[in-house]
């Protein structure tokens, strides 16, 4: 009995000291880092745990608390600022910070959500206050990064009595609102449909100009190469009568039979020629002679003999 009752201590006893074990020990993650409190209060000397491993805390009485030593991110929605030229902006912005003390960090929030509300509350005060003092075209385009940059030193000066640190904070998009954005649209197209307007009539009158230009060349070399014909026909003519002068001057018979036989040619087409004319015509004359002169009474008198 005795026996039976000592094992049961010792069962209860070895119990005991693994739930004491159990709640001694503690891991710290590679992501991690840890807040060791004692009734809620930081323990003196250890209460930030930033090394990885395994480590030691007083059952019951302390209890430890992990955060992410990772960067973190938190996001605005989208809100409506107003432009130092009086342009209303839609902006949409985030952050991403690191719990650098966590003392302060549990102290000030206690948690992550709780931090990302308030880093997003500052955050849209930081960002209408440096936008507020940037015309549009510096927001969206001259001074963007260095905008971006002041609105991260602004956010750092409030999220360091939160035990952050702010890495970086970003502008995602800086547009007009809806309504403006379609005004602006509007108002872009009707100024293209006046430029392109614009370009077509000028197009237009650069294309009659060139139009007029080619037809007067045209006329003007037409005109040329005319006269250039027709002096050059002139030549030729001259040069052909002076040849056919030539020719005449060295026989004049031999011209005239000749120029009598390609006149035949040229009238007299097979099938084609009906000529109304008196056969004793000149036309004809080389139809009763080679000589082509008028027969006398005398040659015809020996023809006629000879007929008989």
């Amino acid at each position: 009995m005795k026996t039976q009752t000592g094992l049961v201590v010792l069962l209860v006893l070895a119990v005991a000291v693994l739930a004491f074990a159990g709640g001694a020990l503690f891991t710290v993650q590679q992501t991690q880092q840890a807040l060791v409190l004692r009734f809620g209060e930081p323990v003196p000397g250890r209460a930030v745990v930033t090394t990885p491993g395994l480590h030691f805390k007083w059952p019951l009485i302390e209890s430890v608390v992990l955060f992410d030593n990772r960067i973190l991110d938190a996001e605005t929605a989208k809100q409506e600022v107003l432009a130092s030229d009086n342009t209303r902006i839609e902006v949409d912005a985030f952050l991403r910070y690191k719990i650098i003390d966590p003392l302060r960090f549990y102290q000030s929030v206690g948690s992550v959500e709780r931090a990302d509300n308030q880093l997003v509350y500052i955050l849209n005060s930081a960002v209408r206050r440096v936008l507020g003092d940037a015309n549009l075209a510096q927001i969206v385009r001259d001074e963007r990064e260095r905008l971006m940059l002041t609105i991260r030193d602004q956010v750092n000066e409030q999220a360091a009595n939160l035990g952050v640190k702010v890495i970086d904070a970003r502008i995602r998009r800086a547009d007009l609102p809806r309504q403006i954005s379609e005004k602006v649209f509007s108002r872009m197209q009707t100024e293209r449909a006046r430029e392109a307007a614009e370009y077509r009539a000028q197009g237009s009158e650069q294309a009659q100009k060139i139009k007029a230009k080619a037809n007067r060349d045209v006329t003007v070399i037409r005109a040329e190469a005319q006269s250039e014909a027709e002096r050059i026909r002139g030549q030729g003519d001259a040069e052909r009568n002076r040849i056919f002068a030539a020719a005449f001057g060295r026989d004049v018979d031999f011209f005239t039979f000749y120029r009598s036989m390609q006149a035949y040619e040229t009238s007299l087409k097979p099938a084609t020629t009906k000529l109304l004319i008196d056969p004793n015509s000149d036309f004809f004359r080389y139809f009763g002679t080679a000589s082509g002169r008028p027969v006398t009474n005398d040659a015809k008198l020996p023809a006629a003999a000879s007929a008989r």
